[in-house]
């Protein structure tokens, strides 16, 4: 029967997720002969060994998943050109959250998402930068397209952006007589005004306002920390069984062994592990707000229309250049830079001398390409 099975043959199930433990256990627990089992002690035992399966797993699960991307989906800047969309970025929950954070999606974003992974039901917030064309055009098609894709399996998806974008979206599906299957909801902010616009239990989303020639604004990803792992090997160590008793210990409570002992889970709880910070900035000339935003972020992902040289040209255009990106990246401990909205003037050998320039201040620079998928480490401090 599945008892005497799971007490033979234990150390495969070891790393099995919960659910599987789960159904081996409602197995044993429906199993005729297992419920006839009265044998208390050896019952208990094996419970004991599904609970450490069950740590190993969140174990083994802490220090290899948990991965988060970003996968550009426009690069250019203004319209599109034939190497490069206009903007649109994709942040990549999947362990998290199992979904996908869009920010910016300019003309022709769908198009560019039915060339990579992503599924548009996973998406369920959208952040948007400002309210120039080649960052919202593409909202209506996307939101529309995405009612005939199971959106409505998703439940509701928000949209988060300057005042206005409420009545841009709504006002194209109205007159398009266009109906979504799936609830719309708006987070508007005022102009100069900064905030937070998401905090649950795993992000913080912050933003702040940006200097460009209508409102625009900037985000601030922040992972919260995460517990530190179960030190199973010192329980182990110190004599301490495996058990229910793991999970009280894993959640920092003080517990009293059948020995008389009373043990802190805070002494076999490692350190926390803490989360990664992405910045994702709209288009902007150099304001105060870009360091606040930027400070000590893993990932920096900032605009850079002009080169070298360019920077009162910048300045007029409200704009920035790779050499003030570089600048805030370095003096505010920035681990990554990723360059875009990159102009069509830069090609070829223009290009390159842009990410030499860049590199030239901070090494840790890319101009980012229409498909990249950069990877967010955790940071080597974990």
């Amino acid at each position: 029967n599945p008892l005497n099975y799971f007490e033979n043959h234990s150390s495969v199930f070891v790393d099995k997720e919960p659910l599987f433990l789960l159904s081996f256990c409602l197995v044993f627990l429906f199993d005729e002969d297992g419920a006839e089992d009265n044998e208390g002690l050896r019952f208990a035992k094996i419970r004991d060994k599904m609970t450490l399966c069950v740590i190993n797993w969140q174990i083994k699960r802490n220090r290899v998943r948990r991965i988060m991307e970003i996968e550009f989906l426009g690069t250019g800047a203004g319209s599109p050109a034939k190497s490069r969309n206009v903007t649109a970025a994709a942040l990549k929950l999947l362990d998290e959250y199992n979904a996908v954070w869009l920010f910016d999606v300019g003309e022709g974003t769908q198009h560019q998402i039915l060339r990579t992974t992503i599924r548009p039901r996973k998406v369920t917030r959208i952040f948007i930068t400002h309210l120039h064309g080649d960052h919202i055009f593409g909202l209506p098609g996307f939101l529309s397209s995405r009612s005939f894709q199971g959106g409505n399996q998703m439940g509701p998806l928000t949209i988060y952006g300057p005042r206005g974008i409420q009545e841009y979206v709504r006002t194209s599906l109205r007159v398009s007589q266009t109906h979504l299957g799936y609830p719309l909801k708006f987070v508007e902010f005022a102009p100069n005004e900064a905030g937070v616009a998401v905090d649950d239990e795993r992000f913080r989303v912050e933003y702040a306002p940006l200097d460009h020639r209508i409102p625009c604004v900037g985000y601030r990803v922040i992972e919260k920390d995460y517990p530190g792992e179960l030190q199973v090997d010192r329980l182990k160590a110190d004599g301490i069984p495996a058990g229910p008793i793991y999970g009280q210990l894993k959640a920092g409570k003080t517990v009293t062994l059948a020995d008389g002992r009373t043990i802190s889970g805070k002494d076999y709880v490692g350190a926390p592990k803490k989360g990664r910070i992405v910045t994702i900035l709209g288009d902007t000339r150099q304001t105060a707000t870009i360091r606040q935003l930027a400070h000590g972020a893993d990932v920096l992902v900032h605009e850079s229309t002009f080169g070298k040289g360019e920077a009162r040209l910048a300045r007029n255009y409200y704009h920035s250049t790779c050499i003030q990106a570089a600048t805030v990246a370095r003096e505010e401990g920035v681990k990554q830079l990723l360059l875009t909205h990159i102009s069509a003037r830069y090609v070829g050998p223009a290009i390159k001398q842009l990410i030499n320039d860049a590199r030239d201040v901070f090494p840790a620079t890319r101009v980012v390409r229409d498909f990249d998928v950069i990877p967010v480490p955790f940071s080597a401090d974990n």
